[in-house]
């Protein structure tokens, strides 16, 4: 696979006075032409040491003795080098470069490509410790070993702007990750910059996660310009704990409503308020692209609730929406009735702790009476009793298009006249699974088991299996994704156990 040399960067006309200039580049370089500088210093240290980008010292078989080209020549010893004193110019190939390449692609094979491109992320790993040397950052060891990966896990590492930029150097051209974690690391303004220039040239990073960094007002104006552009191959973006305000909610929502490549988009932890809440709502009525959004933990109150809910009236894509932990109240209960009366395309909806009483129960169970999409309803921690709890089962009965499979009260007790009613809607609806908190009346062996705690079962069933706990979960997702449904893993534990 040819490499495929970035552009000349605009550099100073002092640095491109002669063909090779020492001393490191200019630190105000964007991460692309950062890039190609460094690009072009290895490749012409490549060529000095008399190897071809395909015969780096790195993949060079060191057990097969070299034959020089020509007998009668004496063999010269490389002038030595400072190592402080390393070359760069500009990002082009060199014609003795130029010339190699077209004999390759008369000649190319798979397995040619496929020593390519395990040469290429060697040579990655060279241009992240230059680019950390050059920054002035230590390297990080775990980065180095993960290259290859399709999923780098950064958090919490302490990068900053500077080891953050080094890091998006490195991946402008990487092929392997596909899912980036970078929450918790002071990425600051300039870090962000770095990420969103690799982001315009590297079309595999699918996943990002930059929670937890405090990007503020300046961060939002930074990720709303890169959102307007729809350029990029990446379509989940986690942007939790930025101390996002409405100003910052404005800017991202008028991105997102022409954006359609961000299918999940976590915007919880914030701070957003009632008129940050009317902008999502304007924002969800013109979007046709996002699935999954999360808003939990902001300060949505009664009008934000509203204005929200309109917006999700004229919504047709979105499947997943957790607004727990607000303060929607039973006006805002009633305005997410009328919604699931009409929306037949949210799958999952959570509105915990959200004051909700049995009013606004009642006003839910109206629109789920007709509600023909929804799965997962999520109630828990609101100030309801067992007479909502009933109300919500009853709906459901009274439906039979409903799709539900799990309500969630997991707070509310209930009794055994409650659990009767529960059998007679399962029995019309047997994927139905009522989360309640235990059971008045109820013997103590049944109350027992009710609270087995879930561990040990599956702990008893490894040791019945002699696997590992681990290798159980391995089981249930033999993708090997880090995260998992919690629909997919009850039904995988159900098929497992």
């Amino acid at each position: 696979m040819p490499i495929l040399f970035p552009p000349k960067p605009p550099l100073p006309r002092a640095f491109w006075d002669e063909r090779i200039t020492p001393g490191p580049p200019p630190r105000d370089l964007s991460v692309r032409e950062w890039t190609g500088v460094l690009l072009r210093g290895a490749a012409e240290r490549w060529q000095e040491a008399g190897s071809s980008p395909r015969e780096s010292p790195d993949t060079m078989d060191n057990d097969e003795p070299l034959e020089p080209e020509t007998k009668d020549e004496p063999e010269t010893e490389p002038a030595p080098q400072n190592s402080d004193e390393t070359l760069y110019c500009e990002a082009e190939a060199s014609g003795a470069v130029e010339k190699e390449k077209a004999a390759w692609e008369s000649s190319e094979t798979d397995l040619e490509i496929e020593d390519m491109e395990k040469f290429f992320t060697t040579g990655q790993r060279e241009l992240y410790l230059e680019a950390c040397k050059l920054m002035g950052v230590v390297p990080v060891s775990y980065f180095l070993r993960n290259m290859e990966e399709s999923y780098v896990n950064l958090s919490h590492h302490g990068l900053g702007p500077n080891g953050t930029k080094a890091v998006a150097t490195a991946l402008v051209s990487n092929t392997s990750v596909i899912t980036l974690e970078l929450a918790d690391n002071c990425l600051m303004e300039e870090g962000l910059l770095s990420l969103v220039e690799m982001l315009q040239e590297n079309y595999y990073l699918q996943e990002m996660n930059i929670s937890d960094n405090d990007l503020g007002l300046k961060g939002a104006r930074i990720i709303s310009e890169f959102l307007q552009r729809n350029t990029s191959s990446l379509w989940n973006l986690q942007l939790s704990g930025n101390n996002f305000r409405d100003e910052s909610a404005e800017l991202l929502c008028q991105a997102l409503s022409a954006n359609y490549q961000i299918k999940t988009l976590d915007l919880s932890h914030n701070q957003f308020s009632d008129k940050g809440g009317e902008h999502v709502g304007q924002m969800l009525a013109l979007n046709i692209g996002l699935q999954s959004l999360d808003l939990s933990w902001n300060h949505f109150c009664i009008r934000g609730a509203v204005a929200l809910c309109n917006g999700l009236w004229a919504n047709m894509t979105l499947q997943k929406l957790d607004l727990s932990m607000n303060g929607f109240g039973n006006e805002g209960a009633t305005a997410l009735g009328e919604v699931l009366r009409l929306n037949n395309s949210l799958v999952y909806l959570d509105i915990s702790s959200n004051g909700i009483s049995n009013d606004g129960v009642s006003k839910i169970s109206k629109g789920l009476e007709v509600n023909e999409s929804l799965k997962v309803l999520k109630l828990f921690l609101n100030p309801m009793s067992m007479d909502g709890a009933v109300l919500l089962i009853l709906s459901i009965k009274r439906n039979p298009k409903s799709k539900m499979e799990e309500i969630d009260i997991s707070n509310v007790l209930v009794s055994e006249q409650f659990l009767k009613i529960l059998d007679g809607v399962c029995a019309i609806h047997p994927q139905l699974d009522v989360i309640y908190k235990s059971v008045q009346g109820f013997s103590a062996k049944k109350a027992l088991l009710q609270w087995t705690n879930p561990m040990k079962l599956i702990q008893s069933y490894a040791d019945q299996h002699r696997i590992t706990v681990v290798d159980f979960f391995r089981s249930l997702n033999p993708k090997g994704m880090m995260t998992m449904p919690v629909g997919d893993f009850r039904k995988a534990m159900i098929q497992v156990c």
